[in-house]
């Protein structure tokens, strides 16, 4: 099923342009503060951002390997 997200938005903007019930505007504000403030980071575990961190640290250290003597090692 293919969706034409422009005429969704459309049609979302005039249902909420009609509607006058305050819950069903905060709800859809709520939502969009709960997408808008979301990072993936802050879902990561310590372990997980710390593992992360060092890769950076090794990439901006120069400490590389090209993807195919990687792959060499483990075939």
């Amino acid at each position: 099923m293919i969706i034409n997200i422009q005429a969704e938005k459309i049609e979302l903007a005039k249902m909420l342009l009609n509607t006058n019930d305050p819950e069903i505007i905060q709800s859809i504000k709520q939502i969009f503060k709960r997408e808008s403030s979301t990072d993936f980071w802050d879902d990561l575990t310590t372990e997980q951002q710390a593992e992360i961190n060092q890769g950076i640290s090794e990439i901006e250290n120069g400490d590389l390997v090209d993807f195919d003597s990687f792959m060499a090692k483990h075939r």
